[in-house]
C-alpha cells in the first residue's frame, strides 16, 4: 500500500501537466503559467520524497519505483502502481 502523500502529489503532477500544456496549446493566459508551473514543481519533488520515503520502496522490487518517480508529468502514477505490484514478503 502506497502513502496518500504519494497518491496526492502524483495526481496532482499529473493535472498540473495537463493544465499546463492546454494553456501553452491554446491561450497561453500567463496567469495560469504563474499559478501551475511552481505548484507542478512542487508537486514533481514531493513525489520524489514519497517514494522515497514510502515503506514499500525500501523494499528489493521497490528500487524500480524511486527511478520511476524521476519521470516529469507521469512518475508518480508510474511509481504508484509499480508500489502496488511489489510482492510483500
Amino acid at each position: 500500500m502506497s502513502t496518500p502523500v504519494l497518491r496526492v502529489a502524483a495526481a496532482l503532477e499529473a493535472v498540473t501537466l495537463t493544465v499546463l500544456l492546454v494553456n501553452l496549446a491554446t491561450v497561453h493566459a500567463d496567469t495560469v503559467s504563474r499559478l501551475c508551473g511552481p505548484l507542478h514543481g512542487m508537486s514533481y519533488v514531493a513525489v520524489i520524497a514519497a517514494t522515497a520515503l514510502a515503506p514499500v520502496a525500501r523494499e528489493p522490487g521497490g528500487k524500480a519505483a524511486k527511478w520511476l518517480a524521476w519521470v516529469p508529468g507521469i512518475g508518480g502514477m508510474l511509481a504508484l502502481r509499480r508500489l502496488r505490484v511489489v510482492p510483500r514478503v
